[in-house]
């Protein structure tokens, strides 16, 4: 009875399972790309697009030998090939990245993709025609066994897609999650394949996958680069002298994201935040006590600068990701007793629990290179923070664009003029005829933000002089009054389209 259980419930075990291995690998492919290439629009379109095309070429194949040659023993090779594929993953991914330097942003991708998961996909998509094959034994039941295998199937997917998703990459890595997977596909084999039928071909196939998993252990491919692996990012944090001083280096991804001199919770690398050290100062020099909210923590190094320079100041972050706070703590000297609050929160539905006009300085520092949450530069997300500033208080953010050519940056500005009366662009420098990419500082408040305020503010805060600049207002007229721009709604958010022309230079 038992028996015939089993035999009966075996076929839908294997497509379950083998379904559930394919969206794992699917779902740790923008993981492991992420640190070569970053993640963007085109990363996830290729990784889709690459997937479900081997999938469709395997169902194909599969199909026709599933004709040919329909035996437990074809569908146990199928496995173990699988397995093989999986686990060379790895070693590859340690050298093809190398490979398509040379390639524009765009077929790089699709070839960094197609090198690493099409032919895993390929072999996967293979099993369940010959498993429907070998399931079939009456030709009257074609509809009824077909529904069920692809519906079981299916499920294994769904399982495979938020079991990687909300834990195994977080708790093991991608690397260790690759391995397990090539682990339970040679289970797979072994178990239900009948290897021993053609043992020659499956030992020579076993001896690969064996070399390969000893050659990623010796060549250190199992073990992850990052220093840091969570749901958000492959965290990594360096070492590097600037400015005759030992600095970290915080990176999220692809994406440099903060310098740190632990030492030194005063230093400012970046020109964007020497701006934002400027406004601060502004505020805090009229009053000391003030709140303030970051929106984004990142390496901690402005929310570390007020705590430090302001010590009445109270501050407050928002930081989707706690192993980004947890890494800050550990590696970029953040205190475990600061007093600095930290809510791990998406900053869209944190927002909506804070104390409105409780804040005179809010940062919005989530955006970095060109990786933008959109969600939090619509008009909806601007309306959230005008009911948290209080009167007198500031909203800066920092973005990422080209001056002239391009329209990131207009529409931001324009899209914050539908809420707040008193919007300006500001740099450390004064180039504003310059079209090279930058990170420019733009400020939204109820009040005027006056130059001469924030000069004589930190002057008589005896700091150096001001870095910040302002957009000349009759330049900055003429600059907005320019048509390559939209009002950013929750509806309409056309930022990946916006910032494409700029993410394709930059890589």
């Amino acid at each position: 009875m038992l028996n015939r259980l089993f035999a009966s419930l075996k076929p839908y075990l294997i497509v379950f399972t083998a379904s559930a291995c394919t969206l794992i690998i699917e779902i740790v492919a923008g993981r492991i790309l992420a640190p070569t290439i970053g993640v963007s629009l085109y990363t996830w379109t290729s990784i889709i697009g690459i997937v479900l095309a081997g999938i469709s070429l395997g169902n194909y194949l599969g199909g026709r030998i599933a004709d040919r040659r329909p035996s437990p023993t074809t569908l146990g090779v199928i496995l173990l090939a699988s397995s093989v594929a999986s686990i060379s993953i790895l070693p590859i991914d340690s050298f093809a990245s190398d490979l398509f330097l040379s390639l524009p942003i765009i077929p790089r991708i699709v070839a960094l993709t197609v090198t690493l998961f099409l032919i895993p996909s390929i072999i996967l998509g293979m099993v369940t025609p010959v498993v429907i094959k070998l399931r079939l034994s009456d030709l009257s039941q074609t509809g009824n066994v077909v529904g069920k295998i692809y519906a079981v199937s299916t499920a294994g997917s769904i399982l495979g897609t938020f079991l990687t998703g909300f834990v195994l990459v977080q708790l093991l890595g991608t690397r260790m999650v690759i391995l397990i997977v090539s682990l339970i596909l040679l289970a797979l084999a072994l178990a239900f394949g009948s290897l021993w039928r053609v043992w020659k071909p499956a030992a020579a196939l076993a001896a690969v996958f064996a070399g390969i998993v000893t050659l990623s252990v010796f060549a250190d491919a199992i073990e992850s680069e990052c220093t840091r692996e969570s749901n958000y990012f492959c965290i990594k944090v360096r070492a590097r002298d600037i400015e005759e001083r030992e600095v970290r280096i915080l990176y999220l991804d692809a994406l440099l994201h903060s310098y740190v001199d632990v030492e030194d919770p005063l230093f400012l690398h970046y020109s964007y935040e020497k701006v934002f050290g400027d406004v601060a100062a502004a505020i805090a020099h009229d009053k000391p006590d003030m709140d303030s909210l970051f929106i984004g923590g990142g390496g901690y190094t402005m929310p570390r600068f007020l705590e430090v320079m302001f010590p009445e100041s109270s501050v407050e972050v928002v930081e989707i990701d706690p192993e980004v706070t947890e890494v800050a703590a550990v590696y970029l000297a953040l205190p475990r007793d600061t007093a600095i609050v930290t809510y791990t929160e998406d900053a869209r539905t944190k927002l909506q629990e804070l104390p409105r006009g409780k804040y005179e300085f809010i940062v919005g520092d989530a955006f970095n290179d060109v990786s933008v949450p959109y969600h939090l530069t619509t008009l909806e997300f601007n309306r959230m923070v005008r009911a948290l500033l209080s009167e007198d208080g500031v909203y800066a953010i920092n973005v990422v664009d080209k001056m002239h050519s391009g329209r990131f940056l207009r529409s931001v500005v324009h899209t914050l003029r539908q809420t707040f009366p008193h919007v300006h662009v500001l740099r450390s420098d004064s180039q504003w005829d310059s079209d090279h990419r930058y990170t420019f500082v733009v400020t939204a408040s109820l009040e005027p933000v006056r130059a001469e305020r924030i000069a004589e503010a930190n002057r008589a805060l005896g700091r150096d002089a001001s870095a910040t600049q302002f957009m000349p207002m009759q330049e900055f007229t003429r600059w907005l009054n320019d048509e390559r721009k939209v009002a950013l709604t929750d509806d309409f958010v056309p930022v990946d389209g916006m910032l494409a022309p700029l993410y394709l230079e930059s890589r």
